[in-house]
């Protein structure tokens, strides 16, 4: 799993922050998205499909892939 995000299109909702703290955080300054582990270990990685869901912007790319986690 790799992700990635966008920050220009964060809109600071939080959300991924919420689902999974090891793996995202917000910048003090703007509120935007931080990535703090691009590559998660497979204890954290079903935390992270559900914060690229849960996102209002699609900010968030798990695997090449912006929304849902493919089946």
């Amino acid at each position: 799993m790799e992700l990635s995000i966008v920050r220009e299109r964060c809109q600071g909702a939080g959300m991924c922050v919420l689902t999974a703290p090891e793996v995202f955080d917000q910048n003090e300054a703007d509120g935007r998205v931080v990535l703090l582990e691009a590559t998660p270990p497979v204890e954290r990685r079903a935390a992270a499909h559900e914060a690229a869901e849960l996102c209002p912007a699609s900010a968030i790319t798990v695997d090449g892939h912006t929304g849902p986690a493919p089946v």
